[in-house]
């Protein structure tokens, strides 16, 4: 088994098991490996040799190359905390899928109970909501808590 670095090009870092390298390349020609942050497919190795050789006869380019800038513990703190709220919403909320402005109308005028729902809404009718004095709020979900777990 192997355990890469990666990184989206949005800079999320995480971990991908792979059985071996050529299986890591073989799910990166497919457009099979993506970020489970933001679902970025350009993603990209980290070197993960735990010591390079790069002394100070090597040029600036190939050390900036080879010693890419890596997030700062609070970044990656934040991240982990955007995640942690995101599971939390979706677990005390009602899926409703399409029928969100419908369900959101309804609670809003008193025809349905009132109840944490969540679902999509495109930018026109979260603008109408809106307008109706139904407030919303925009939650990104990550592809990784999308669907059944991997």
């Amino acid at each position: 088994m192997k355990v890469l670095d990666l990184r989206c090009a949005h800079g999320h870092g995480f971990e991908g098991w792979f059985a071996s390298e050529d299986d890591y390349a073989h799910q990166q020609e497919r457009g099979l490996v993506e970020c489970p942050l933001c679902g970025d497919k350009s993603v990209h190795r980290l070197p993960s040799a735990p010591r390079l050789n790069l002394g100070a006869t090597a040029p600036a380019e190939e050390r900036r190359t080879a010693n890419p800038p890596q997030p700062s513990p609070e970044a990656v703190t934040l991240q982990n905390m955007w995640v942690e709220a995101v599971k939390h919403v979706m677990e005390r909320t009602e899926d409703v899928g399409e029928r969100f402005p419908e369900e959101a109308r309804k609670m809003h005028y008193g025809e349905a109970e009132s109840r944490g729902i969540r679902g999509q809404a495109t930018p026109e009718q979260r603008a109408e909501l809106a307008d109706e004095g139904i407030d919303v709020v925009t939650l990104p979900v990550p592809p990784s808590l999308k669907g059944p777990a991997h």
